[in-house]
Formats: C-alpha cells, sequence, structure tokens
C-alpha cells in the first residue's frame, strides 16, 4: 500500500494548483517487459515445484505410516504375513508377465526337509 500512498501524493502534488482532487484510479491494461514476465514466469515454476515436493513428501511419509503399522501387523500374525505373501502373488500372477520370480519362503522349505526326515 506505500506504493499507493506515494502515487496519491505525486497525483495531489500535479492537480492541487488546478484545484482537483483525484480519489481513485483504475488501471486497465499493464503491459510488463518480457524479461519481466519471464522472471515472475519463473519465480511461479518454483513456487509450484516447491509446492509438490512437499505435497510428494507428505505422501512419503504417510505411505511409511502406514507401512510401519502394517508390518506391525503382519508380525503379530505369521498367518497374515502368508496372506500377504500369496496376494503378492496373485497380484503378479495376473500381469502378463513372460517371467515370474517366484521366491519361496524358507519356512516353507523347512518343513519340506521336516517332511523328508519323517520319511
Amino acid at each position: 500500500m506505500e506504493f499507493f500512498g506515494l502515487f496519491q501524493t505525486s497525483l495531489d502534488e500535479a492537480t492541487d494548483s488546478w484545484g482537483i482532487k483525484v480519489e481513485r484510479v483504475e488501471i486497465k491494461d499493464v503491459r510488463l517487459p518480457v524479461q519481466l514476465q519471464r522472471a515472475m514466469a519463473a519465480e511461479a515454476e518454483a513456487a509450484r515445484e516447491a509446492r509438490a515436493k512437499v505435497i510428494a513428501a507428505e505422501g512419503e511419509q504417510k505411505a511409511s505410516r502406514a507401512l510401519r503399522e502394517a508390518s506391525e501387523v503382519i508380525g503379530d500374525s505369521p498367518a497374515a504375513l502368508q496372506l500377504r505373501y500369496l496376494q503378492t502373488l496373485n497380484t503378479i500372477s495376473a500381469e502378463k508377465n513372460s517371467t515370474i520370480v517366484f521366491p519361496l519362503p524358507i519356512d516353507m522349505l523347512t518343513y519340506f526337509m521336516k517332511a523328508r526326515e519323517a520319511f
């Protein structure tokens, strides 16, 4: 608002000698130099990128909290871990992949080794 105060003072000085008091001025068209337009566009782009980074960081933070909570639930229940494993395999198999890496939990191998020793 300080700029408009200076502008008002400048107008008053120019019009007082004629007995005219300017109360309001409207600016209808502003033409900025190309260099200033570029600078303003670059500043706006930087602000958008900064906001996008903040939003992405908040999303990562929420995702990491959810993963931590999920790991606590799965850690409390071995059956939940097995169900999650099977769910992951189901998701992988639904895709049109030509190669599927099938990781086998070590617990499952231990079971087979004990069953083999029993025979």
